[in-house]
């Protein structure tokens, strides 16, 4: 027995001094934190403050709603603490902490993104692409446990085609939260397209400049007749007839710009190969770029038939009996020369 204390005694003195000091180190001072986020619906000792020890476990207060913050004074918090056995706590002038719920959020995208791609398998719903989901009422986020990793399933949906009308029902797989909620969703499932609208009134006559036209998209129903859906369509088209702002513009409503104006003075070309006259001449319409119009030679009194080919500008392809009926050949010929010399 006295050799195996004297063994007992060697092997003590053969500790290391380090190993000595660690079982004499002072455990840290319950500190506490700022802020706070907790995942279940009470408020622990360890979430609130850091070295809380063998009471870090023990619930003091409420949690907040899921995804909701509220703020716990600090007195409050050393008050519950002490009767734990806690009665030194640090707050380092912190007057409170703020405790904020995790959750996981289900927002109004989220619902119309489900309805949607459920009205993507009927084809009286029209193109999923532009369809526009409007609800009866607000549809705020919902707040649900952060565990739920499951999607919205519909349990029941119907659908109008001719009102455009839904009524839908949700269920949450695995939310005790969402059980308790009536996730039901009633609103319209309308079919939209691109419209062309004007942005200030429009005169008869005037061109559409790109600062007077927006693109937004409009029910479908409400755009009746060919409506314009892009802008190449509507900017630089004269208007056919006064256009107020705000309106729709669709195809009727607008034109090429004239080029031409009725009795306005206009330049006759003549083109064939190898000749090139020019002539003034009187418009007895007006046309726009393409259009076949009217005119009168000045010099002639004759009428013959043109092509708008650009602003103030009539183009004349081929000599017409009624354009060479008061000048002989020769007269044509010389005219003829005499433009080609004035192009050399």
């Amino acid at each position: 027995m006295i050799k195996l204390t004297a063994v007992l005694a060697l092997l003590a003195l053969a500790v290391p001094a380090g190993a000595q000091a660690e079982e004499v180190w002072p455990i840290p001072a319950p500190i506490l934190k700022r802020a706070v986020t907790v995942t279940d619906e009470v408020v622990r000792v360890g979430d609130l403050i850091e070295h809380a020890g063998m009471i870090a476990d023990v619930a003091i207060f409420r949690a907040p709603d899921l995804g909701e913050t509220g703020n716990v004074p600090a007195g409050r918090i050393a008050e519950a603490v002490r009767a734990h056995g806690l009665y030194e706590l640090d707050i380092a002038g912190i007057p409170d902490v703020l405790v904020t719920r995790s959750s996981r959020t289900i927002s109004g995208k989220d619902v119309e993104a489900r309805i949607a791609a459920w009205l993507t398998g009927r084809p009286d719903a029209g193109d999923p692409r532009n369809i526009t989901i409007s609800f009866d009422r607000d549809v705020r986020t919902i707040h649900v446990e952060p565990s739920v990793t499951a999607d919205l399933q519909i349990n029941r949906m119907t659908f109008d085609p001719r009102t455009r009308r839904f009524d839908v029902l949700f269920d949450l797989p695995g939310s005790v939260v969402a059980r308790r909620m009536q996730l039901r969703f009633t609103g319209s499932a309308v079919e939209v397209a691109d419209v062309a609208i004007l942005t200030r009134p429009v005169e008869r006559g005037d061109v559409v400049k790109a600062s007077d036209v927006i693109i937004e998209r409009r029910p479908k129903a409400e755009a009746s007749g060919e409506v314009i859906g892009s802008l190449d369509r509507a900017v630089g088209f004269a208007a056919r007839r006064a256009l107020r702002q705000g309106q729709a513009l669709r195809a009727a409503d607008v034109m090429k710009p004239e080029l031409v104006g009725r009795n306005e003075t206009v330049t006759i070309v003549y083109e064939m190969p190898g000749i090139l006259l020019t002539m003034r001449g009187k418009a007895l319409d007006a046309g726009t770029e393409g259009d076949v119009v009217n005119v009168t030679n000045i010099q002639s009194k004759r009428t013959i038939q043109g092509t708008v080919s650009g602003p103030g500008r009539v183009t004349v392809s081929g000599l017409t009996p009624r354009l060479a009926a008061n000048q002989a050949p020769s007269k044509v010929a010389e005219a003829a020369g005499a433009t080609r010399r004035r192009a050399e």
